[in-house]
């Protein structure tokens, strides 16, 4: 469906509004099985997706292959734990920006150190502090968003009439576009550091072992 220039932007500013996460409490509290946690992220994150009516939240194949990929800690005794969860959401955020290897980089040390733990931070506390900046940072988007759009719109003013609005939204499209590219190197910057560290901490393990 073609969306009118006129609405375009109350459309998209709509979007964020319906911009949401789950949150820690509406996860059950008791272990589930495969097919309930697929039901559980679907229904919660549906409104996520491109094509809510056909597209898929998580499947059981690509939960198996997170669990293949040391994405996500096993099941014990087929059944995920409300951490298991957890980490699925963020692999379900990760995934359509990141390698499998910077995700696996970047939640190995999480779930290392937080996932089970018993006393102090644990990984419901980290999910929390993390998405409690979520409301901040909606509002922040908009702005910026709001910006690129009426810079764009400012564009092609030489251009002729029939041509315009093609070429107003293909601008919009580069704004945006480029902001998300030179966002995805910064965070692959950042993963590569948190790499070369975990690298050097390794290494001089090792050392005291020997």
């Amino acid at each position: 469906m073609t969306i009118d220039r006129k609405d375009l932007l109350n459309s998209i500013m709509d979007s964020f509004d319906r911009i949401g996460y789950i949150r820690a409490e509406d996860i059950p509290a008791i272990d589930l099985y495969m097919d309930q946690v697929t039901t559980f992220m679907d229904k919660a994150l549906k409104n996520t997706t491109r094509y809510p009516e056909n597209d898929k939240v998580l499947t059981k194949t690509m939960i198996n292959n997170y669990a293949k990929n040391d994405l996500l800690p096993p099941p014990v005794k087929k059944k995920y734990t409300k951490e298991h969860m957890l980490v699925l959401i963020f692999i379900y955020y990760y995934k359509n920006i990141l390698s499998i290897t910077d995700i696996q980089t970047l939640l190995e040390p999480l779930t290392g150190q937080y996932f089970g733990a018993k006393n102090g931070l644990n990984l419901e506390a980290v999910y929390n502090e993390v998405f409690s900046l979520q409301e901040e940072q909606v509002e922040s988007l908009k702005k910026d968003v709001y910006r690129k759009y009426k810079n764009a719109e400012q564009s092609f003013a030489q251009a002729p009439d029939d041509r315009k609005e093609f070429l107003r939204t293909f601008a919009f499209i580069c704004y945006l576009s480029f902001d998300v590219y030179v966002k995805k190197l910064l965070i692959e910057k950042v993963i590569d550091g948190l790499r070369d560290d975990g690298g050097r901490k390794r290494e001089k393990s090792d050392r005291k072992k020997e």
